[in-house]
């Protein structure tokens, strides 16, 4: 404890550096400490000191003031050039009262470099090295010259000899016990330390693993259990892989090579949890750990199914308010146009008729122009309707009064009043009503819309010369009304989006076929009010076979309610839910609303 409180902060920051600082200080404090305790008896055997033994005994003082040196300014290199060159100098010192290059004192100058290699920089290394190397020379050089007592003369420094040796064997225990205390910090910190990751492996969610070749995987944290259902053993070798969503394992894969070559990557996968198919939505974090053959890589997954879930409830609701966007802008152009017109011959004409002495029109004209006005009205009257009745529809408000009729008249009925149309249009409206058919149990304006809708659909988009075929027959679940014309037919692209509301095939002002593109959506409205549904069958250039089926008794069909929410929430007709096949065409042609 009083040693680790001498390291310097900055040196704290790192326990690897600490423990560096912590093994010198220790090492260095005990040579200089044991030096000055057997200075006293020295001295009671030896009386004064001689200048030599003064300065030997003061060098092996020095450890002492070096370990406070580096306590103060955390300079370890420093420290340890400061160290070798008080080693380099006791050796020097010694050698030249025993004996010069025959001096068993120079056997201490390997300790030098030795020293140095602990402190792990290559600097102080090379400059221990080159003391010890200068220390030798300069040595053998003065004991060359004759500079030095030869060893006879010095036979009587005994004293000094042993002072050297004990000097030297501390030496070389201080570098053992350096050397061993920092091995011995630098252990226990990697012990530490995969404890720690241990710790974390295996009591976090994430599931973390360890991959081998090929992508092999080598441990599997305890979090397998929890996120694939499978204990850790089972996702070994190739058991992860076999886990992941086929279409998917190519990017597993390739996230795993990617990491293997040095680079880190992330990649989203399914995995299959045990017991069934259901998968989950995963995210693995993977980079490569070690080098050379023993490299691998450690991979972190993460359950993210939730976020998925939101990512598409995010993107749903984006694109459901791209399609409200959308619908809003058909809106704005379709009614534009349509009211444009009959509102421009309503002012127009009855500006005429305003001003008719000005202009000099007679009677007839004057009927002629108030029938024009009065066509105008009822076109703007029926617009208003569509879209009344369509708001009615989508919000639940719209009210079925259900009774018994006649489909067999109603049907008769809605050919007579479009009769005059079809042959304006040189049209041949047939009629194809299987005899015999029971009473339904409907509202009868609403019945007689969805026929008044499909009929005048199929008259417009019919080209003269054409037939439109209009009938009911009986069937299992109840009734089938069905409008069946030889006109333009409808485009593939446009058969899923038919009876939304205000779409029509061609989004152009100049379009041939006018028209709110209200008809199909009320006509599918009303039917899913009454507990039925529509289903159309076109071939372009051939025509088209629209057909509403119906209960029998529409008030007991199905819950109200429960159409009505769907009808409100449920905008496009779902396919998925069409009892019948709705045919696609092959070919593309003229399109129509």
């Amino acid at each position: 404890m009083f040693v680790d409180d001498l390291v310097h902060d900055h040196a704290k920051a790192d326990p690897l550096i600490a423990a560096r600082h912590s093994a010198f200080i220790a090492t260095h404090l005990v040579v200089g400490v044991v030096t000055l305790a057997c200075l006293p008896g020295y001295l009671a055997l030896r009386g004064d000191l001689t200048p030599t033994e003064a300065l030997v005994f003061s060098i092996l003082a020095c450890p002492v003031a070096i370990a406070f040196f580096l306590s103060r300014t955390a300079r370890f290199e420093a420290a340890n050039i400061l160290s070798a060159m008080a080693l380099c100098g006791l050796v020097a010192v010694a050698a030249t009262r025993t004996g010069g290059v025959q001096s068993f004192v120079l056997i201490c100058l390997p300790l030098v470099p030795l020293e140095a290699a602990i402190a792990g920089s290559r600097r102080v290394v090379a400059a221990a090295l080159a003391m010890a190397v200068l220390t030798a020379a300069g040595i053998a050089g003065a004991d060359m010259a004759g500079l030095l007592p030869s060893a006879a003369e010095t036979a009587n420094s005994m004293a000094l000899h042993g002072v050297v040796m004990m000097a030297a064997i501390g030496y070389a225990g201080g570098i053992a016990f350096l050397n061993h205390g920092f091995q011995a910090a630098e252990a226990e910190m990697i012990r530490s330390g995969e404890a720690r990751y241990a710790m974390l492996a295996e009591n976090m969610n994430d599931l973390v693993t360890r991959h081998g070749e090929a992508g092999r995987v080598t441990y599997a944290s305890p979090a397998a259990t929890v996120m694939t259902g499978v204990a850790p053993s089972a996702l070994l070798g190739q058991g992860l892989f076999e886990r992941v969503h086929v279409s998917d394992r190519p990017t597993y894969l390739a996230a795993l090579s990617q990491a293997q070559a040095g680079a880190a990557c992330t990649a989203e996968f399914r995995l299959r949890r045990d017991g069934g198919i259901s998968f989950i939505w995963v995210e693995m974090r993977c980079r490569s750990v070690g080098a050379g053959e023993a490299s691998h890589v450690v991979a972190v997954s993460r359950d993210i199914t939730g976020r998925k879930a939101q990512e598409l409830a995010t993107e749903a609701a984006r694109a459901e308010a791209e399609r409200a966007n959308a619908a809003k802008g058909r809106f704005l152009a379709t009614m534009s146009h349509e009211l444009r017109t009959p509102l421009n011959a309503v002012i127009g004409f009855s500006e005429m008729l305003m001003n008719e002495k000005v202009m000099g029109i007679d009677a007839e004209r004057r009927h002629e122009y108030a029938g024009l006005i009065h066509d105008s009205g009822q076109h703007l009257l029926s617009v208003v309707n569509g879209v009344l009745d369509m708001s009615k529809i989508e919000t639940g408000n719209f009210q079925i009064l259900a009774e018994p009729f006649s489909i067999e008249s109603l049907v008769d009925n809605c050919r007579a009043m479009m009769l005059l149309k079809a042959e304006a249009g040189r049209i041949r409206l047939d009629l194809a009503v299987e005899p015999g058919l029971p009473d339904i149990v409907a509202d009868k304006r609403a019945c007689r819309q969805i026929c008044l809708n499909l009929m005048s659909n199929a008259i417009k988009f019919t080209p003269p010369g054409g037939k439109v075929t209009v009938g009911a027959r009986a069937e299992a679940a109840g009734i089938a009304l069905f409008v069946t014309d030889t006109g333009v037919g409808i485009a593939r692209e446009d058969l899923p989006r038919l009876g939304e509301a205000f779409f029509q095939a061609s989004s152009a002002y100049d379009r041939a076929f006018e028209g709110t593109g209200l008809g199909l959506s009320v006509v599918k409205g009303l039917a899913v009010l009454h507990g039925g549904w529509m289903e159309v069958d076109s071939v372009v250039g051939r025509g088209t076979t629209v057909t509403v089926r119906l209960p029998l008794d529409c008030e007991n069909a199905a819950s109200r309610d429960a159409i009505a929410m769907a009808s409100n929430v449920e905008r496009l007709w779902p396919r998925a839910q069409q009892p019948g096949p709705m045919s696609v065409p092959e070919t593309q042609g003229k399109k129509r609303a």
